[in-house]
């Protein structure tokens, strides 16, 4: 592979401005440029074939035909010098504590409401609140025990938390399964450089999962509940499910008895079921209190979680700090619940309720990212700088009609990794996306998944908007150092 070419306008996590690898990607660097372009072109048939053996896919709903493919993967790992992981991670956990605490609080006195610290209309006007959760305390005290945060790095090097998914967040079997791919392709550089494990998540969350159980001596039944086939995210539900061994269920198989205990329909009779990791929507796991046409949930599974005869994962409602809006407001949830500086800073927001701020957004649109509150995946936003006059106004409108539901925030200059192509190593724009486990202590998977705008200058690297993946791999440079002295 030839570096004398590659060239990027903002950060790179390879390579420096001045051409040369970043320390803790030296060795990379110098591997790969020992490799011809048939060899690399060969190890990335390779990856990709080992991709299309293992049946990594996922549905890209916008493309109108709603087929599953190969999630596109890209060999050149991303690179994490642990040092800078190991703050990213106290990071990623003070965000976690504190929207635990701010969950428990808003379905509980909502004292920071009271405080004014937090808005009661953005409360008053959440399409996530539900009301049908006030008032309960789920197991550990715990409402978001699965959380995947968004991080993203500007020009200037800062990673900056971009937001945080707490209803149902995807993606790390994608991560799983990079690995496993990586290490296929590229065997000699796990034997000779200091990458960290990503393999124990599967028995992480298990253990997240078992911690809930409400019959805390036996062990627990567990069970996986997917909404089918058809769901963009069939393939982890499928993977996880096989990986903590644990059962996949879909609503039918499960159901709730007098006795406001889950259970499962088995070939030997019921069998009942103590923790649902439950990859459904709040508004379609129970027809009897939310979507009563539902056919994906349970009836009755509420009613069971609120008698303590089973545990949810992650709890319904949490979805309440899983908004656009909210995310805004984590620094100052950190400082009210912990006393404490974010260790990550947030992505500068303007919030369109403000009137302040939405004028400035009406007026700089162009200039900027438009979010919805409350969608994912890429789905309703708006990129100012590479949208028509057209699509402009038809925000501006929508802004004005709700400003509650859009927030905005300016087009970083997105750091770029590269990524192989026929004309040599191309730079793309990536973010990253850790898994964050809660229980009685916080998990955080070493790196994450890293995603990428397969097409050149797009900032879109969702998976559903077609964007791939590439491996991450956080190095202890010590130990290199070590090896190298």
């Amino acid at each position: 592979m030839d570096w004398a070419k590659y060239r990027t306008t903002t950060f790179d996590e390879l390579i420096q401005a001045d051409g040369r690898p970043r320390p803790a990607a030296r060795r990379l660097v110098e591997y790969l440029a020992g490799l011809s372009g048939r060899e690399l072109a060969e190890r990335q048939l390779a990856a990709d074939v080992v991709a299309r053996l293992q049946g990594i896919t996922f549905t890209v709903y916008s493309d109108g035909r709603n087929v599953d493919r190969t999630l596109p993967f890209d060999l050149i790992p991303r690179i994490i010098p642990l040092s800078e992981w190991q703050r990213t991670e106290a990071g990623l956990k003070q965000r976690m504590r504190a929207l635990n605490l701010f969950i428990g609080d808003i379905y509980g006195k909502q004292q920071i409401v009271r405080d004014k610290v937090f808005p009661a209309m953005l409360l008053k006007d959440s399409v996530n609140f539900r009301e049908q959760c006030v008032g309960i305390t789920p197991p550990l005290g715990v409402w978001a025990h699965i959380c995947g945060s968004d991080l993203v790095r500007d020009g200037d090097g800062t990673l900056y938390a971009l937001e945080d998914n707490l209803r149902i967040p995807s993606g790390v079997s994608y991560m799983l399964e990079n690995r496993m791919v990586a290490k296929r392709v590229f065997p000699e550089l796990f034997e000779t450089s200091s990458i960290l494990p990503v393999d124990e998540y599967p028995s992480q969350l298990y253990d997240t999962l078992a911690a809930l159980s409400p019959r805390p001596g036996n062990t627990p039944v567990i069970a996986l509940l997917t909404p089918g086939v058809f769901n963009s995210a069939y393939f982890e539900h499928a993977y996880l499910a096989q990986a903590m061994g644990i059962e996949l269920v879909e609503g039918s198989d499960l159901f709730v008895a007098d006795d406001d205990c889950t259970y499962m329909r088995t070939v030997y009779g019921p069998k009942r079921v103590d923790v649902v990791y439950r990859r459904v929507d709040d508004l379609f796991i129970d027809p009897e209190v939310f979507h009563p046409d539902s056919v994906l949930g349970v009836p009755g599974l509420i009613r069971s979680w609120r008698a303590g005869k089973v545990a949810l994962a992650n709890a319904p409602g949490a979805g309440v700090a899983d908004d656009k809006v909210v995310f805004a407001y984590v620094p100052k949830m950190i400082k009210y619940y912990l006393g404490e500086d974010p260790i990550l800073p947030n992505v500068p927001s303007y919030l369109c309720h403000n009137a302040k701020e939405r004028r400035y957004v009406l007026e700089n649109i162009e200039k900027l990212v438009v979010k919805p509150a409350n969608e994912s995946g890429g789905y309703g936003m708006l990129i100012g700088p590479r949208s028509t006059r057209r699509q402009r106004e038809k925000f501006k409108a929508l802004i004005q009609a709700n400003p509650r539901n859009y927030m905005a925030q300016p087009t970083l200059a997105l750091s770029t990794a590269p990524i192989v192509t026929k004309q040599g190593p191309s730079p793309r724009h990536i973010d990253l996306r850790p898994f964050v486990l809660s229980r009685q202590d916080t998990y955080v998977t070493t790196g994450g998944l890293t995603r990428v705008a397969m097409v050149k200058g797009s900032l879109v690297v969702n998976s559903s908007q077609g964007g791939g993946a590439k491996d991450t791999w956080v190095v202890d440079l010590a130990d290199d150092e070590g090896e190298n002295a």
